[in-house]
């Protein structure tokens, strides 16, 4: 039986017919399954997994060093302003002997490296000092205040990557016409227009004149602290707890807030998609795909998409970044009570503790995104491993 298979697959070959080119892969077909197949299979998923393994070390020691280096930053940088976090604990009115007395129970007296060991050691069991403003832990005032940044920035870059990479695409595929040049004039105005006074704009349309959406603020007063919090995010809380008056409040507070940072991550997006699909679509490739009469819309998303997918995550990812620590004005003008508006007050009263907690927290999140998007660079471009 073998023979007469290998015979016609022989005779395809020669006389250039359906199955030319198959007889290696048909006697690799009929070749029973032997010990050397089984090693060969064994040791490529080992490789394999030695690679992930690899990866994963990798992840952790630079994740590591890079968290290690925004430590000695924000130490040193606490060390060189020119605020004295001995006088904002003691007021301007303490004598000196309990400046003094301050300042040796801060670890102040002590050498710098040692200060900074110290700190080093600190921030890994989860202290990073209390708070001048609040008179409690930074810890606490951030696992209280994050949330609610975390909230709005995460609907503001779903708004802008639903919105914007279709815009970017579609200006990218009408080049030079109507449509191009408004989407151009939409994203210039994301890059010119002050957050500040946009926000104040959408309260006095969208708020104080048509009235669609709540007021400043993360709820009304008389739903705060009705729902004990879980997770810290509000619209998730209550929908735990079953509660869809709060949930529809506190989602009319957010939207107007979420909307305009959606507006600002939009506006980069559309920018960059729209770079990138113009360098695809000049490709030879797509004119060659054209030509063979493929349809448009599978050469705009299918052939000239799918190759900017792995630069559009850095994008996306710079710009989520981006709007959990660049909210503060949007934050100010909404009194959003988040990690934005807590770094502004500790700012104003040289509570340096919880600037650089606070600063110490951004920086993680931008260490934590930007190792998410090398994940998932290997997950769409499997060449990456």
């Amino acid at each position: 039986m073998k023979q007469k298979i290998f015979a016609f697959a022989k005779n395809n070959i020669y006389a250039g017919g359906e199955f030319a080119g198959t007889l290696p892969a048909a006697r690799r077909a009929l070749r029973p399954c032997g010990r050397q197949d089984i090693l060969t299979s064994t040791a490529r998923s080992g490789r394999a997994i030695l690679r992930w393994g690899q990866g994963l070390a990798g992840f952790a020691i630079v994740s590591t060093l890079t968290f290690l280096g925004l430590l000695a930053i924000t130490f040193f940088i606490g060390r060189v302003v020119p605020i004295d976090p001995v006088l904002s604990v003691v007021g301007d009115r303490a004598t000196q002997e309990q400046y003094d007395a301050a300042r040796v129970a801060m670890g102040l007296d002590r050498p710098l490296v040692m200060q900074f060991f110290s700190y080093v050691g600190d921030v890994f069991h989860g202290d990073l000092g209390r708070s001048v403003s609040t008179n409690r832990p930074v810890v606490s005032d951030l696992a209280r205040v994050f949330p609610a940044t975390l909230e709005m920035a995460t609907l503001g870059i779903l708004i802008g990557v639903i919105l914007g990479v279709p815009m970017g695409v579609w200006a990218a595929a009408r080049q030079g016409t109507w449509v191009d040049q408004i989407i151009r004039v939409f994203a210039l105005l994301g890059y010119s227009v002050p957050a500040f006074w946009l926000g104040l704009v959408g309260l006095a349309v969208f708020y104080a004149g048509l009235g669609w959406v709540a007021g400043p603020g993360r709820v009304d007063i008389f739903y705060d602290g009705l729902i004990d919090p879980v997770t810290g995010l509000l619209l998730v809380d209550s929908l735990l707890v079953g509660d869809t008056e709060v949930f529809w409040n506190a989602l009319s507070h957010l939207v107007l807030p979420a909307a305009i940072l959606g507006f600002f991550s939009l506006a980069y997006i559309a920018r960059m998609t729209r770079s990138f699909m113009l360098d695809q679509l000049s490709q030879e490739f797509i004119t060659t795909a054209r030509v063979k009469g493929v349809p448009e819309w599978k050469v705009i998303w299918v052939h000239g998409f799918k190759p900017i997918r792995v630069p559009l995550i850095t994008v996306i990812g710079l710009s989520y970044a981006a709007l959990l620590e660049g909210s503060v004005m949007i934050e100010t003008v909404f009194s959003w009570p988040g990690i934005g508006n807590y770094l502004t007050v500790a700012l104003l009263n040289a509570d340096m503790n919880a600037v650089l907690g606070s600063t110490l927290v951004i920086g993680a999140v931008f260490i934590f995104i930007n190792k998410i998007s090398d994940v998932l660079y290997r997950v769409l471009d499997p060449r990456s491993l």
